[in-house]
C-alpha cells in the first residue's frame, strides 16, 4: 500500500491559507458560523443551517481511486472509479482552491477502540461544517495531542469539479483514495458526506483487519448485554436504540471484533421529521441543546423554535449532536460481544410478522438483502409500496463486495451465539393505504421482550412463507398482531401481496445466488389456511 505524508499536506495547506484555526470548541465555532451568516440560533441555542441544492447524499458523485490496491477488491458495481492521475489533479486543484482562504481544521478520532482508531483531520471553510464533524467524530480529551493524521479530508463545498479534467460526472465530487486515506469533497454543502466518507474508508480497511464494519446502532443493558440494531432510514434504528433503560453505545456506525464492539463515532445524526417530546424525548431534548447542528429545519418566525412537522425543505431533516448530550450513554463507547442482533424493517406491504427469530443462515440472507419499503407519496410517482433493498443495510457505504461482510457476519454470529430477531416496524391489517402502522408502544414491547430473553422461553409458530420462527404469544400484545394474515380482512389479498413481496426478494437475491445463504430466503408457495 503506498504511503502518504499527511503532515506534509497539512503544512502545504497551512502555508497557503490566509489563516488556519485548529480545534476550535463548539462555542467558538458557533460564533464564527453566526459571524459568517452561515445559520441562525434557535431559541434553545441550537445552530440551524440549510444545505442548499443538496439536502442528502449524492451517491452518483462518489468515486474511489482505482489502483493496484483496489482493482480486485472494491465493489465496482456500487461506485465510480477515478484514476490515480485524475485524483492527483483534483487534489492539486482543491489544494490551490484553498489558498488565501480562512480555514478551520479539526483533529479528531474515529474508532472508540484504541486498537482500531484512526486520526482524522478535516479542513473546511465554514464554522458549521467544522462544528458538525466535531460533534459527530470522537473529540480528544482537552489538551491531548492527536498526532499526525492517518486520514485527511479536504472539504471544499464551493469548489466545482470539472468532468473533463477530473473525470467526474458533474461539478460535485466525493472522491476517496482508500490507499492513501485521502478524501476530497466538493460541490455540496450536505455535511453527511463528511461522516459517511470516514465510514466508507473504515468499510474498506476493517475486514482486512478481521473487523466487521456495521451500519447499525448499539446499546447495552444493565447486565452488560449488548444489542445491535441494523436498519435503513425510517425503520427506527436511532429511535429504538435510544432507550432510557439501556445505555447507548452509538446510533449509526460500529465495528465488531472477536471480543466486542466499538462505536466509530462520538455523536449522533438523528432524523428529526415529526420529532416529538412524547415519542422520542431524549432526541427531542438533544435537538434543542446548544451546539447541536440542525440541518434544513424550518423555524417558527416568531419563536425561532424548530417546526419538526414542516418538511417543505426536505423530509431528510437532521440533528447532529455529541453523544454526551444524551442522558444515558455507555462510557467509552464500547461493549462486549453482542447478545442480541436486531434487523429492522418497515414493511409497507403489511406481510412480514412484527417480530420473528432468525437462524444464523436466515440472518445472513436478510443482511445481504437489506429490505425495507417506501410508502406511497414519499417520492413522485410512488403510488403503492415499493420494496427497497440496500445490502448490508447500507449499500452506498460498502466499499467491498457485500458477501465479504456477509461471511464475516456469519463468522461473528457463530462465535457469539447471539440471538437474532427480525423486527418489523411497518404496517399491519393491510398494506400502506389500507392497513395501519404498527404503533411504537407495541414495537417497544416486542423489542423489550426479545432483549430480556422473555421470547426465548415461549412457543413459536413457523411462518409458512418466510420460514421464520414467530412467537405465538407475547404478554401485552394481541395474538392476532403476531400473525399478519389474520389481521387482513381479505386473506386472498394478503396471499397475493405476500407472493408479490417474495418474488421481489427472490429477484433481488439473484446476484447472490451462488452464496450459501440463498437457500434460506422466503418461498413463493403460499400456504392457504
Amino acid at each position: 500500500m503506498p504511503s502518504f505524508d499527511h503532515a506534509a499536506l497539512r503544512k502545504t495547506i497551512t502555508a497557503g491559507a490566509a489563516s488556519l484555526s485548529a480545534n476550535d470548541p463548539a462555542p467558538v465555532l458557533v460564533a464564527k458560523a453566526l459571524r459568517q451568516n452561515e445559520g441562525v440560533l434557535t431559541a434553545d441555542g441550537a445552530l440551524s443551517v440549510t444545505t442548499g441544492k443538496y439536502t442528502g447524499r449524492s451517491p452518483k458523485d462518489k468515486f474511489i481511486v482505482r489502483d493496484a490496491n483496489t482493482e480486485d477488491t472494491v465493489w465496482w458495481d456500487n461506485t465510480n472509479a477515478m484514476s490515480p492521475a485524475q485524483f492527483d489533479v483534483l487534489l492539486a486543484d482543491v489544494t490551490d482552491f484553498m489558498k488565501d482562504r480562512d480555514l478551520l481544521a479539526q483533529d479528531l478520532l474515529a474508532g472508540a477502540d484504541p486498537r482500531q482508531q484512526r486520526r482524522v483531520t478535516v479542513f473546511t471553510e465554514r464554522g458549521w461544517h467544522a462544528l458538525f464533524i466535531r460533534n459527530l467524530l470522537i473529540r480528544p480529551e482537552a489538551g491531548a495531542e492527536v498526532g499526525t493524521a492517518d486520514v485527511t479530508i479536504l472539504h471544499a463545498p464551493d469548489f466545482k469539479a470539472d468532468p473533463k479534467r477530473h473525470g467526474t460526472l458533474t461539478d460535485t465530487v466525493i472522491a476517496l483514495d482508500v490507499s492513501r486515506n485521502l478524501v476530497i469533497i466538493g460541490g455540496t454543502f450536505y455535511a453527511g458526506e463528511i461522516k459517511k466518507s470516514v465510514f466508507s474508508l473504515f468499510n474498506f480497511h476493517a475486514p482486512h483487519e478481521n473487523v466487521l464494519p456495521m451500519h447499525c446502532s448499539a446499546n447495552v443493558g444493565k447486565a452488560g448485554d449488548v444489542a445491535l440494531f441494523f436498519g435503513l432510514s425510517g425503520t427506527g434504528k436511532t429511535t429504538l436504540s435510544t432507550d432510557p433503560d439501556r445505555l447507548l453505545i452509538g446510533d449509526d456506525e460500529h465495528g465488531w471484533t472477536e471480543d466486542g464492539i466499538f462505536n466509530l463515532e462520538g455523536g449522533c445524526y438523528a432524523k428529526t421529521v415529526k420529532l416529538s417530546a412524547e415519542a422520542e424525548p431524549e432526541i427531542y431534548a438533544a435537538s434543542r441543546s446548544f451546539g447541536t447542528v440542525l440541518e434544513n429545519l424550518v423555524l417558527d418566525e416568531k419563536t425561532l423554535l424548530p417546526l419538526f412537522d414542516d418538511i417543505s425543505l426536505t423530509e431528510n431533516t437532521r440533528a447532529a449532536y455529541p453523544l454526551e448530550t444524551l442522558p444515558a450513554v455507555s462510557p467509552g463507547s464500547t461493549g462486549g460481544v453482542p447478545k442480541t442482533v436486531v434487523f429492522l424493517t418497515a414493511d409497507a406491504f403489511g406481510v412480514l410478522p412484527p417480530i420473528a427469530r432468525l437462524t444464523p443462515e436466515q440472518a445472513v440472507y436478510h443482511f445481504l438483502s437489506g429490505y425495507t419499503a417506501k410508502v406511497a407519496g414519499t417520492e413522485r410517482g410512488v403510488t403503492e409500496p415499493q420494496a427497497t433493498f440496500s445490502t448490508c443495510f447500507g449499500a452506498p457505504f460498502m466499499s467491498l463486495h457485500p458477501t465479504v461482510y456477509g461471511d464475516l457476519l456469519a463468522k461473528r454470529l457463530k462465535a457469539s451465539g447471539a440471538t437474532i430477531w427480525l423486527l418489523n416496524t411497518g404496517w399491519t391489517g393491510g398494506a400502506y393505504g389500507t392497513g395501519k402502522r404498527i404503533d411504537i408502544a407495541s414495537t417497544r414491547r416486542l423489542l423489550n421482550a426479545a432483549l430480556s430473553g422473555e421470547l426465548d422461553r415461549g412457543p413459536t409458530r413457523l411462518d409458512p412463507i418466510f420460514g421464520l420462527a414467530v412467537p405465538a404469544h407475547v404478554s401485552g400484545i394481541d395474538d392476532t398482531l403476531l400473525e399478519p394474515r389474520r389481521t387482513w380482512g381479505d386473506v386472498a389479498a394478503y396471499d397475493r401481496t405476500a407472493e408479490k413481496l417474495v418474488a421481489l426478494f427472490s429477484k433481488n437475491f439473484e446476484k447472490f445466488s451462488d452464496h450459501t445463504s440463498a437457500a434460506f430466503g422466503p418461498k413463493l408457495a403460499v400456504a392457504a389456511e
